[in-house]
C-alpha cells in the first residue's frame, strides 16, 4: 500500500494488499464501524429472455407493480400460437398475444399484465432429476419418501460445458430446495464424470515453398506462425494433404507416401460446420450399422479423454461384430451354426468365458468401456478357434455384449434359443473356480533371445521345468555342442540359458 497516509486512524503504508485488507477489517470491527460479510454475485444476463420457448415467469403487473401469481393459479403455461417470430419491438414474442398478456389479478380482480419474458428452460432442467423420480405428482415437486429413497443422484455423466451452466445452477436450486425442506441432501450429485469431446478426423497439412517449383518442405523445418522456412526465412504455403497420401513411420511421424523424407503436420480439430469436419452419424449407421457405431464410440479410448474421430476405424468394429455373429450363425443359411452344441463346455472354454466375465464386468462398472471391448475381442478370438462351441457359453457372452451392441445381441440371443428380451435379463455370474489355470507358459531364452515357449503343469517345480527345456528339439539346436555357462530360472515365467 502506498499513499495511505494514516486514513481512518490506521497506518497501512508498505503493507501487502492482503495483509492490509485484513488489518483494516480488524480495525473497523474493533471500532464498531463495520462487520465482515461475504457477498455472492451471480452475473447472468441470460436468465430472462425475449423468446417464446421457455418457462413463463409466474409474475403479473398490477398498475405497474409486480406480484407473484398465487399458488392456485400455477402453473403458468405458454399459449398456443401460430408464430414464434420476434415482436419487432424488442419485446418477447409473447407480447404479441394480447389475450394471454392481458389478465386479471386473482386476488383483487383488478386488470393485470403478464410478464412476457421467459426463463431459458433452466428453471425446469435444474431440478428435472427430482421429477424423474416422481413425475406425476401434482401436489409437490417430489414425494418425501421417494426423495429419501432415491436421492442423491449416484452418478452424473455430462460434458465439461455443463459444469458452468447446468451443474452450477442445479446446485443452486438444490440448496434452495434443501433450505425449503423439499430435499434432505445438501448436494444433488455424488459423482461427476465428464466425457471427452470427439474431435473431427485428423487433418494433414504439408508445406511447399512459395516458388515456381513449389518444392515440398518438411513440417519440422517450418515456422508455422510466420509461414516461413526456419533456415532462410523463405515463404511457404500450407497445403491440405489427403489421408491416402500420408503414412505413419515407425517413429510415429506422419510423412508423405511419395516422399517419406517430408513430414506433414497432423492435427484434429473440434467438429464445426465452418471447418466442414462434422461427422453425420446417420451415414455411418447406413454403412456399418448402429451397433458398430456404438462399439467404436466406446472403443476409441478412455471415456474422459478427448479423441479424434476415424471413420476408417469403425470398420474394425464392424468386422468384430461379423466374427461374433459367425460364432453362432452360419452366414450362408442364416441358421444356427453346426459348430454350436449343447453342454456346459470344456475346462478351457469355461476358463475363457469366466476370464471374460471378470474383465468385462469390472471394466463396465468402472466405465472403462474400451478395455471391456478389448476383452470381448480376446474371447471372440479364442472361441473362433474352437471346433465346437457350447450354446451355454455363447449365451453368457451374448448377455455381456448386449449393452454394447444391443441389436446384434438380441438377434444372437434368439438364435441361441434364449427366452424373453435379453435387455431385461440378468448379468452373467462369475465363478472364480474357472479362473484357476492348471497350466502355465514358460518362455525359453537362449542368451537373452526368446527361442520357444512351453506349457507345463501349474505345480511343476524348477527341476522338472529345466529337464523339459533341455529335451525340446527347438532348443537343442541352439545348445548342442556348446557349453551352458548359466541357467537362469524366473519362477513361473521364463528360463534363460547362457551358452558359449
Amino acid at each position: 500500500i502506498v499513499g495511505w497516509n494514516g486514513a481512518a486512524g490506521i497506518d497501512l503504508d508498505g503493507m501487502p494488499m492482503g495483509d492490509a485488507r485484513a488489518k483494516l477489517l480488524d480495525h473497523l470491527e474493533a471500532e464498531g464501524l463495520a462487520e465482515r460479510r461475504v457477498n455472492y454475485k451471480l452475473r447472468d444476463w441470460l436468465f430472462s429472455r425475449q423468446r417464446y420457448w421457455g418457462e413463463p415467469f409466474p409474475v403479473i403487473f398490477v398498475d405497474g407493480v409486480p406480484r407473484c401469481v398465487p399458488d392456485a393459479a400455477l402453473p403458468v403455461e405458454l399459449p398456443e400460437v401460430e408464430s414464434y417470430q420476434p415482436s419487432g419491438t424488442g419485446d418477447s414474442p409473447l407480447a404479441t398475444v394480447p389475450e394471454w398478456v392481458n389478465t386479471v389479478d386473482p386476488e383483487t380482480g383488478r386488470p393485470a399484465v403478464r410478464e412476457t419474458n421467459t426463463m431459458p428452460q433452466w428453471a425446469g432442467s435444474c431440478w428435472y432429476y427430482l421429477r424423474f423420480v416422481d413425475p406425476q405428482n401434482d401436489l409437490a415437486p417430489i414425494d418425501p419418501e421417494l426423495e429419501k429413497y432415491w436421492l442423491p443422484v449416484d452418478l452424473y455423466v455430462g460434458g465439461v460445458e455443463h459444469a458452468v451452466l447446468h451443474l452450477l445452477y442445479a446446485r443452486f436450486w438444490h440448496k434452495v430446495l434443501y433450505d425449503c425442506g423439499v430435499v434432505t441432501t445438501k448436494e444433488p450429485f455424488q459423482r461427476l464424470v465428464n466425457q471427452g469431446i470427439i474431435l473431427g478426423e485428423v487433418e494433414h497439412t504439408g508445406f511447399r515453398l512459395e516458388s515456381e517449383d513449389g518444392e515440398w518442405i518438411s513440417a519440422a523445418d517450418v515456422d508455422v506462425s510466420s509461414q516461413t522456412r526456419k533456415s532462410d526465412g523463405a515463404s511457404v504455403v500450407p497445403v491440405r494433404v489427403e489421408l491416402t497420401a500420408v503414412e505413419k513411420t515407425k517413429g510415429d511421424v506422419n510423412v508423405l507416401v511419395e516422399n517419406p523424407a517430408i513430414a506433414v503436420s497432423s492435427r484434429a480439430h473440434k467438429m464445426s460446420k465452418s471447418r466442414g469436419n462434422v461427422v453425420n452419424p446417420d451415414s455411418v449407421i447406413d454403412e456399418y450399422g448402429a451397433d458398430a457405431l456404438r462399439l467404436y464410440l466406446m472403443f476409441m479410448g478412455p471415456l474422459e479423454q478427448v479423441k479424434p474421430w476415424s471413420t476408417k476405424a469403425v470398420s474394425g468394429m464392424a468386422r468384430l461384430l461379423s466374427r461374433t455373429y459367425r460364432l453362432a450363425v452360419d452366414p450362408a443359411s442364416g441358421e444356427l451354426s453346426s459348430a454350436v452344441v449343447d453342454g456346459e463346455g470344456s475346462k478351457e472354454q469355461l476358463r475363457a468365458l469366466h476370464v471374460a466375465i471378470k474383465k468385462i464386468t469390472e471394466d463396465t462398472e468402472g466405465m472403462r468401456y474400451n478395455t471391456a471391448i478389448a476383452a470381448m475381442t480376446e474371447f471372440v478370438n479364442a472361441a473362433t478357434k474352437w471346433e465346437t462351441r457350447p450354446r451355454a457359453v455363447l449365451a453368457e457372452f451374448v448377455r455381456m455384449l448386449s449393452p454394447y451392441a444391443p441389436h446384434l445381441a438380441e438377434e444372437l440371443w434368439e438364435v441361441l434359443g434364449g427366452e424373453g428380451v435379453l435387455a431385461e435379463g440378468s448379468w452373467p455370474q462369475l465363478d472364480e473356480r474357472f479362473l484357476v489355470d492348471d497350466q502355465k507358459t514358460i518362455v525359453i531364452q537362449v542368451n537373452g533371445k526368446v527361442r520357444h515357449k512351453v506349457l507345463v503343469d501349474a505345480a511343476a517345480e524348477k527341476d522338472v521345468i529345466m529337464s523339459m527345456v533341455m529335451e525340446e528339439d527347438v532348443i537343442r539346436k541352439f545348445i548342442d555342442g556348446k557349453t551352458i555357462r548359466k541357467q537362469i530360472y524366473v519362477p513361473d515365467k521364463l528360463v534363460n540359458l547362457v551358452v558359449s
